[in-house]
Parts: C-alpha cells; structure tokens; sequence
C-alpha cells in the first residue's frame, strides 16, 4: 500500500495488523481518486472508518486542505498516527479515535466537507445509519459529495428517504463505490 499520486507520491503507508480491516488496494484507490480529481484540491476531506488512514491520506498527498480520520480501533487510530507522521501530514489532519456516532455528533455544526469518504465494515449495515446522521448534522457542503466504499450486493434504495441522490456508481467484482450528493 502506498500513496498514489501528488506530494507524497510512492510513500509506502503501514496497513492495520490483523484482520479487522480490509484496505481499498492500490489500483482501486487510484480509480477512485481518479473520478474526484477536480474536487480534491483545497477540500475539506472527511474519512470515516478510516483503517490505515489511507484515504485521507491520499486526499492530502493531492492537496486537500485539512482532512479528519474518524476511527475507534486502537491499533488502526496509531496506524493513522504513524502514517500521518511519516508523510509529514499530520499538520493538516485531525484523527478522532472514537466511535463513529461520537465524532459526528462533535462534528455537527462545526465543519462542512466538500468530500466525505466512507468504509464501513461490510454486511453490518452501517450505511444507512450513518448517511443519516452526517444529514442530521448537516456535515455535506452544499456543492460536496459522499462517496460510499461498499459490498457490491449492498442495497442503497434508502438513500433518497434520507435526502440524498445517487450521481455516479462503479462497480469492481467484490464491491463497489457509490457517489452522493444532497437532493435538489
């Protein structure tokens, strides 16, 4: 695993021990950042199930202005921490080692992202509930846009009761990644 593209580029990040995390590989990441190219410059990125923090990380490496790693699993919030620190990017970043709920709600009316990115653990049924609280908390800028890393067999039929629409999805074999902006 490694960072992509931009300031950072080909710095080999650290994954998670175990096996409670599964990292979005390379190829996938670069498809991935490839289809937000325009959006990720001076963003405000939130990672949400953050792992190894790669993602945001990423986002960093190709110019975002700040972005928040939002993970509760001990060893996976001190694989952030040393990642951020041996790209130097720990500056620009906040890491809030909590349960998800708890960070968004310290979230609320705070900050707004341009780009949210999420990874939950597959076949927990994570998605809709946490959707709805980054609506309730008002966290999505008006022009940004969540992308949802996700089993390719998850149902995102709920979304627009919550107030999102669907504007993009890429399909892989295993999984796939869904684009979501407010509702009109």
């Amino acid at each position: 695993m490694r960072v992509i593209a931009g300031s950072r580029k080909r710095l080999p990040l650290k994954t998670v021990p175990g096996t409670n995390t599964r990292p979005t590989t390379d190829r996938i990441k670069e498809t991935i950042f490839n289809m937000m190219a325009n959006d990720i410059y001076d963003c405000n990125f939130l990672d949400l199930f953050s792992g190894s923090g790669q993602m945001g990380i990423e986002a960093l490496s190709r110019g975002a202005r700040t972005a928040y790693f939002v993970e509760k699993d001990k060893k996976a919030i001190q694989c952030i921490r040393d990642n951020l620190s041996f790209t130097k990017l720990s500056e620009q970043a906040v890491v809030m080692g909590m349960d998800i709920r708890v960070a968004l709600a310290n979230l609320r009316d705070k900050e707004k992202f341009q780009v949210i990115f999420m990874d939950p653990p597959y076949h927990l049924e994570l998605e809709e509930s946490t959707l709805q609280q980054i609506y309730d908390c008002n966290l999505l800028d008006e022009d940004g846009y969540i992308v949802v890393e996700a089993d390719i067999n998850t149902d995102f039929s709920f979304v627009e009761q919550i107030g999102f629409d669907i504007i993009q999805e890429k399909s892989y074999k295993t999984n796939k990644h869904v684009f979501l902006e407010r509702k009109n």
